[in-house]
């Protein structure tokens, strides 16, 4: 990999400039401070001890939203925030971040409705729309029971009673925190680097210890003006390497998924189910043909590094949605599970960690800015702070942040699909290969999509799925299959991803190892977990001219992700699955 996006020249430009800010911590707080200083001009470095996105990042609810259960817990200024921040997204990324409509099922003996829970809901949901829910450009409604079996057609029909709708918005996590990082990187002249461990702090001789800078585990030293640790979770971490002594500032909190075939939990929207016995709710969202659902939000007092989904958390989950469900759901249907750590503020150590609040807090001391707590959706709000915290520190004028309205990479052409230049090929091989085709006559049909044409074909369900992966972007992935027919072929059995979708994380996207691909470039392992064991190998194969493999190397490569995937399947207590083969096109 060449250009300003690869690893090697990354390192090498941070050893040899002095930054003004470095940002350690690659998940999408770290890339949105990086994001965030890039834009206002000031000279930006961040480094990465695993991948981009490796840590909560990758493994959260995927949901941009206000919280409907905050103004339960009276956090209106943060539900408001939430909204706000939500519109942005959907604004500056329009091809990650799209609207979801949600169904709040009210269940009910003999489909008898709670009324007080009716009016309990609906002064909720009028809360919501007023604080910032509106600007999706859908208010919500009440449904009859036959529409929300229409939407939830697995729930038991002698339980729903009615419901209501609302509207928030979904966002695959890694690559959206993906898009910022290669939006600071390409777009506002930072530097990042992946795999870059952070063994020590550098400080300045004669100032009582105020940091200078990093030293990586590779002896290279980074110097900037201002460090931040934008580490999430390992923020205590980074922390003690200034100050040993420093009392633990967080409280982790677990939460975990599972997905399931859709065909095992059909359903034409999100829902929120209400757990039986405790006050919590999950979330069933589909995500193509399969659905997840979650969360937990237990204690975490294990091991940062690797969180596991243990036979517990699967019957939480599995024990709330069955006892709304027509058919059960076993732990046989379950294909894919991820466990993440929230990085949540110790403020009362009696509350559960359900009930500790989702707001950030900015410290600074000896030029380290630590920015810790908050969520997904206010992660610009959480860089912003950061940074202006950090030029303050800096004791020159940056002007204030500007990524309240500017524009992720990718995004340029705006809307949920763009095809601007998108050349894909027709079906026409048995094995559901891509072939050469036109561009011209791909994008007369794409763009005439919703003026009375029938649903797209599989040449526009491709070109649907790679404009939202990629937006404009997907134009650079289309020309590899335009290359390479082979790379049109599926990554993985049942999945939507190419082949030629793994060649681009190696070339454009800083994969260096099998597991970014299959975990985070693509989300093989959350969707379909043995299907990805399966195809380890050949994918592995794939990669290793990309990344100089040698064929021992991809082996080890191969041997590696199926270790961890299958340590992360017996941690959760479940059985091999049948990989499921690719639908019929």
């Amino acid at each position: 990999m060449s250009g300003p996006f690869a690893r090697a020249a990354a390192l090498d430009r941070m050893a040899a400039e002095e930054f003004d800010v470095l940002v350690i911590g690659g998940g999408i707080t770290g890339a949105g401070v990086a994001l965030d200083a890039a834009s206002r001009g000031l000279r930006t470095a961040l480094v990465e001890h695993g991948d981009f996105a490796s840590g909560t990042s990758s493994k959260s609810s995927k949901l941009v939203h206000g919280g409907l259960r905050y103004l339960q817990q009276r956090e209106f200024r943060l539900v408001r925030e939430n909204l706000t921040e939500r519109r942005r997204l959907l604004a500056n990324a329009p091809h990650l971040v799209s609207p979801m409509a949600f169904v709040v099922p009210l269940l009910g003996a003999g489909g008898l409705a709670d009324e007080a829970l009716a009016r309990g809901y609906s002064t909720a949901l009028w809360a919501y729309d007023l604080s910032g829910g509106l600007r999706i450009g859908h208010r919500h409604r009440r449904l009859s029971a036959p529409e929300v079996l229409t939407a939830l057609p697995a729930l038991r029909p002698d339980r729903v009673a009615g419901g209501f709708e609302y509207h928030d918005a979904f966002a695959d996590d890694a690559r959206l925190t993906l898009a910022v990082v290669r939006s600071a990187v390409l777009d506002h002249g930072a530097v990042a680097a992946n795999y870059a461990v952070v063994a020590g702090l550098l400080t300045r001789p004669g100032t009582g210890g105020a940091v200078a800078g990093a030293v990586l585990d590779d002896g290279r030293e980074v110097r900037a003006g201002v460090v931040v640790n934008a580490t999430g979770v390992w923020a205590d971490r980074v922390d003690a390497l200034r100050d040993p002594g420093r009392r633990p500032t967080l409280r982790p909190a677990k939460g975990i998924h599972i997905t399931v075939e859709r065909s095992r939990l059909p359903v034409t929207t999100a829902g929120v189910l209400p757990v039986p016995g405790d006050s919590r709710s999950i979330f069933v969202v589909p995500w193509g043909d399969r659905v997840y659902l979650g969360t937990t939000d237990t204690e975490h007092t294990g091991p940062l590094d690797d969180p596991q989904c243990t036979p517990d958390d699967v019957a939480y989950l599995l024990g709330a949605a069955n006892a709304a469900l027509g058919e059960p759901l076993r732990s046989a249907d379950v294909v894919g599970s991820w466990a993440g750590l929230r990085p949540l503020l110790d403020e009362v150590r009696s509350k559960r960690t359900s009930d500790l609040s989702r707001r950030h807090r900015v410290t600074a001391d000896a030029n380290v800015v630590t920015i810790t707590g908050g969520k997904l959706t206010t992660y610009r709000k959480m860089a912003a702070d950061a940074v202006d915290r950090a030029v303050e520190i800096l004791g020159r004028g940056a002007g204030g942040s500007r990524t309240a309205t500017l524009r992720l990479h990718g995004a340029a052409g705006g809307g949920g699909v763009a095809t601007t230049g998108l050349a894909l090929g027709r079906r026409g091989a048995s094995d559901g290969s891509v072939g050469p085709s036109s561009a011209d006559r791909l994008l007369r049909r794409r763009r005439t999509a919703g003026e009375g044409d029938p649903p797209g074909d599989y040449e526009d369900a491709v070109a649907a799925h790679l404009a939202s992966r990629y937006g404009s972007e997907a134009v650079a992935v289309a020309a590899l299959v335009e290359g390479d027919p082979d790379l049109g072929r599926p990554l993985v059995a049942g999945l939507p991803y190419l082949r030629a979708e793994a060649v681009h994380a190696a070339r454009a996207e800083m994969a260096h190892t099998l597991d970014d691909v299959l975990s985070r470039r693509t989300r093989a392992l959350l969707l379909a977990r043995d299907a990805s064991i399966a195809a380890a190998a050949d994918v592995a194969r794939l990669l290793a001219p990309e990344l100089g493999w040698s064929p021992t190397r991809a082996g080890e490569e191969a041997a590696s992700y199926v270790a961890a995937a299958t340590k992360e399947r017996e941690a959760a207590g479940l059985a091999p699955t049948t990989a499921r083969p690719p639908a019929p096109q």
